[in-house]
């Protein structure tokens, strides 16, 4: 596979607000934001310096199908949160899943040097949870009624990885390491 993250920039705003907005992307996102440029630009401003949070374009074969995040990095806990969206649909595999998933464990734990990787998900989109497991990721709790979304409350399932969880399944796990810029 060809796949490569590179860094999020000004540029693919308009894009990513037409990603964003797609309706099977929102599904499972915590806001179903009417998004415009402007309010894209000025959200990028506001987190394009950050040292907590990296935004990259999945780019398949060179064509942006998606993207990927660690957010609310913590350096004095060494932990960080993440999330993505493949939203070119014919471009979404479990192979796919599984290669994003594991590189971005690379990149958490061999160059962020971070001990914890956590995520948060709508605890009714069960095939993302399942993918997690398949990945090494545990499942901690779940945060009952967390999200009100359009009126209506949603549970939210907690997981995380550990280093030394990757450590010890990735001597034993055959895949492609997907670079991050």
């Amino acid at each position: 596979m060809n796949v490569i993250m590179t860094r999020l920039q000004e540029s693919d705003l308009e894009m990513v607000m037409d990603w964003r907005m797609r309706p099977y992307i929102t599904k499972f996102m915590n806001t179903d934001p009417i998004l415009t440029l402007d309010k894209q630009k000025k959200w990028f401003e506001s987190i394009k310096d950050r040292d907590n949070q990296i935004n990259w374009i999945i780019r398949f074969d060179d064509r942006p199908i998606g993207l990927i995040n660690v957010f609310d990095i913590d350096r004095i806990n060494s932990r960080c949160s993440w999330g993505y969206y493949i939203a070119e649909k014919d471009a979404r595999s479990l192979q796919l899943a599984l290669y994003l998933e594991w590189s971005l464990y690379d990149y958490v734990f061999d160059v962020l040097k971070l001990h914890k990787l956590c995520n948060e998900t709508f605890a009714d989109n069960k095939q993302v949870i399942k993918l997690h497991i398949m990945c090494g990721g545990k499942e901690d709790g779940l945060m009952r009624q967390h999200i009100c979304k359009n009126g209506i409350y949603h549970d939210i399932s907690v997981g995380s990885i550990i280093a030394e969880e990757w450590f010890v399944k990735r001597k034993n796990t055959k895949y492609e390491s997907f670079q991050f810029e």
